[in-house]
């Protein structure tokens, strides 16, 4: 007999008390045999009394932050394919069918809802600064992994097993989606996206996102992500900023030696020899952090057939 399938929707929380009933609700209608999980994040409404009620699976969380619940959620909870799902009613249940779909069907390892392709997400957030983050996150990340994916921050996504029992949720907050797509990318997970739309929080429930110290915190995250997964290019910028700094203040001393076989300006060219010195150092350094990022690759890889292999084991029994 086949092995009846188990689809976990996972639902993080912070005081969501106005829209965590509805979630529960439309993804209950969708998905009537799926357990909906809600981990609660030390709200402080009636966030899980209202999740309890309408019937959901209540965990909590105490370390503040998404990326803190998301990582817990993914350690805790066993299913062969994960929804992951804000808990502030912005992302329609019903696209959930069209999400599964590639990752049933072994197409894709995550499955995105895309928010921006047919511009809903445009025409519901307001704030010029989320759109200006959005486009600077996609095309930066674009741009490292030569890539065109169209949205990597939404926040409803579905997951097969392999990914989320193979995924180490560093991001202790709003960085977790980046993180999650730099991983898949860099991990070789394959990733399908489908269209959605986007709709505005209801009256009265308030977004939890911080305009500027999260997009801080994404670019950050993406700055630490080019240097540890692409380290040979991170620290050749590095390598031809500083080589370039060198060579601005040491030529002049060149010429003047070149010319007069003398050099007057002594600190010009001890600056430009240590700064073209720190150039070469970092050049060694990317070299070296490539050598290890492909070894780490190659281990990963291996880990993750392991674990492949152990999963049809217990499987077959």
């Amino acid at each position: 007999m086949e092995k009846e399938e188990k689809i976990a929707v996972l639902i993080p929380c912070y005081n969501e008390e106005i829209t965590i009933e509805k979630v529960i609700k439309d993804f209950r209608k969708e998905l009537p045999n799926a357990d909906i999980y809600v981990y609660d994040n030390n709200s402080k409404d009636k966030t899980i009394e209202i999740a309890q009620k309408a019937g959901a699976i209540v965990r909590r969380e105490n370390r503040q932050g998404k990326g803190n619940v998301v990582r817990t959620m993914f350690r805790e909870i066993d299913a062969d394919i994960y929804v992951m799902v804000d808990g502030d009613d912005t992302y329609p249940a019903e696209f959930v069918h069209q999400l599964i779909e590639p990752v049933r069907n072994h197409e894709a390892d995550m499955a995105i809802g895309d928010r921006l392709s047919n511009g809903t997400y445009q025409q519901e957030i307001k704030k010029n600064f989320h759109e200006f983050g959005n486009n600077l996150v996609r095309g930066s990340i674009n741009l490292l992994f030569n890539n065109k994916l169209k949205d990597i921050m939404t926040g409803y996504r579905v997951f097969n097993k392999m990914f989320v029992k193979n995924m180490p949720v560093m991001s202790p907050k709003f960085e977790l989606e980046t993180e999650m797509t730099l991983f898949a990318l860099d991990k070789k997970f394959r990733i399908k996206e489908i269209p959605i739309v986007f709709r505005e929080r209801p009256d009265g429930s308030e977004s939890k996102i911080n305009t500027f110290s999260d997009g801080f915190k994404v670019i950050k995250t993406i700055i630490k992500m080019f240097r540890d997964h692409k380290p040979l290019r991170f620290f050749s910028v590095i390598f031809a900023i500083l080589l370039m700094i060198g060579l601005i203040i040491g030529i002049p001393v060149i010429i003047e030696f070149c010319k007069t076989g003398y050099i007057t300006k002594m600190p010009s060219a001890i600056l430009a020899t240590g700064v073209i010195t720190l150039a070469v150092i970092a050049e060694q350094c990317g070299l070296i952090l490539h050598t290890i990022v492909k070894q780490h690759r190659e281990d990963y890889e291996l880990n993750l057939l392991r674990w492949k292999q152990i999963e049809e084991l217990k499987n077959n029994k």
